[in-house]
């Protein structure tokens, strides 16, 4: 079966590159990945100490902040590189001043597990939430022997349908036996391992509580927003997909002129950002129009950002901030796969919360829905009762915005449990 898998990804390696000269984002995948091991050989050197973060994309490095930050306090003569696989998640955060070093992870081939581990010749390793490389946990646990290097994962989840509990998955529970120890998000991962034979497992939560609660401690001033929402109602809605769009712009285009809305698009490519305009019959303005529209109000009193009732966020990375304005959320992805987006930031501030059906697999958001902090909808009717309900009740909307506070509030502490492992067994 191990033969099977490394000749899938050898063949996959091949398909990738013929599908990297029709797809922009596969040529990324290709093309990021040409240089890396050059760029090790000079980024790092035999005497370093590094420790090594692993995340799919960006969400997954989101998750792993909180847990990076207080390595990188803690061992700050350590070099802390973070490897993505998705471009999704490398170039937004390819620039980012935490990590000494940031690149991508080869695909995992045997020559270029082996490889990248001697060049990295890390002393820990985190995985974030899944990720499970045969060859990479292969030649880690080779390199452990020789070097005691640890390896973790973090924010951890099992589900059935993975290859791990199924009879063709021995070589895949085999790998798993690079981890010293599994630090998981819910009592149903943990039972899942251990009924494999792992006990090195431990009920930690989820660190991404720990990333939001620390975003209550930064400044979320935006000027251009403020100045925008003019302390008017105001709907914020954070990561949409045309299909979530669809039902938002009847209601938007219907919706009382004293309310405001904040849309922050998944997707930004002018075409879909022009469409998405084009639709609205209120008065819209684009993130890329508000400097423009800023000098004018320098000459003539009467422009203001204020006299807008619809804000397109035609850009990337302020989306959290803009949630600290919302008196309502609505986060997209609910009606496609693999389904709704980060409900988490929006929670943090208390902002009550609606989304599509499509929401099952995320476990703070069944929460939130079972708590009645968030509201689940699947068609234009259920939106135009949600929101006219949070819009016309003022305690309704206090009430459910203080659920969803208090339940990040309630699940934070994730990171303080892995630190407080790695210092009480001493591994660095």
């Amino acid at each position: 079966m191990f033969f099977l898998y490394n000749l899938l990804v050898i063949c996959a390696s091949f398909l990738i590159k013929i599908l990297a000269l029709f797809s922009p984002k596969m040529k990324l995948f290709v093309e990021g990945r040409k240089n890396v091991f050059s760029i090790l050989k000079e980024k790092i050197s035999t005497t370093d100490k590094v420790i090594w973060f692993h995340a799919a994309s960006l969400g997954e490095y989101e998750q792993g902040l909180p847990v990076i930050e207080k390595i990188k306090e803690k061992y700050p003569s350590h070099k802390i590189m973070v490897t993505f696989f998705s471009p999704s998640g490398y170039e937004i955060r390819k620039n980012n001043t935490l990590a000494d070093l940031t690149i991508y992870l080869p695909l995992d081939t045997k020559a270029n597990a082996s490889k990248f581990i001697d060049l990295v010749h890390p002393e820990m390793v985190f995985f974030i939430k899944y990720e499970f490389w045969p060859n990479y946990l292969n030649e880690l646990k080779k390199h452990s022997k020789k070097f005691d290097t640890k390896t973790y994962l973090i924010s951890g989840i099992f589900r059935e349908q993975q290859a791990f509990f199924k009879w063709y998955g021995g070589f895949y529970r085999k790998a798993l036996k690079t981890f010293d120890y599994f630090f998981v998000q819910n009592e149903k991962s943990k039972k899942l391992i251990q009924s494999i034979g792992f006990t090195n497992v431990q009920l930690s939560g989820d660190t991404r509580f720990d990333r939001v609660v620390s975003i209550l401690e930064r400044d979320n001033n935006l000027e251009c927003i403020e100045a925008f929402k003019n302390n008017q109602t105001t709907i914020v809605i954070g990561s949409s997909w045309p299909k979530d769009e669809k039902i938002l712009i009847e209601y938007i285009n219907q919706a009382p002129d004293d309310v405001k809305f904040i849309i922050a698009p998944h997707n930004i490519k002018a075409d879909q950002i022009k469409g998405l305009q084009n639709s609205i019959t209120k008065k819209t303005i684009l993130f890329s129009e508000k400097e423009e529209i800023l000098k004018q109000v320098q000459n003539d009193k009467s422009i203001s950002l204020a006299n807008f009732q619809v804000f397109i966020i035609n850009t990337i990375g302020i989306l959290t901030k803009i949630y600290s304005y919302a008196d309502i959320a609505y986060v997209g992805g609910g009606f496609g796969n693999p389904g709704v987006h980060n409900i988490l930031e929006p929670a943090t501030f208390g902002v009550p919360i609606v989304i599509g059906s499509n929401y099952s697999h995320f476990a703070e958001a069944t929460a939130l829905v079972n708590m009645e902090g968030c509201i689940a909808i699947s068609n234009y009717t259920e939106l135009k009762n949600a929101f006219d309900l949070l819009l016309q009740n003022e305690d309704e909307r206090y009430e459910k915005g203080h659920i969803c506070s208090t339940f990040v509030q309630m699940n934070k502490g994730a990171t303080d449990t892995i630190l407080r492992y790695l210092e009480q067994n001493k591994t660095l």
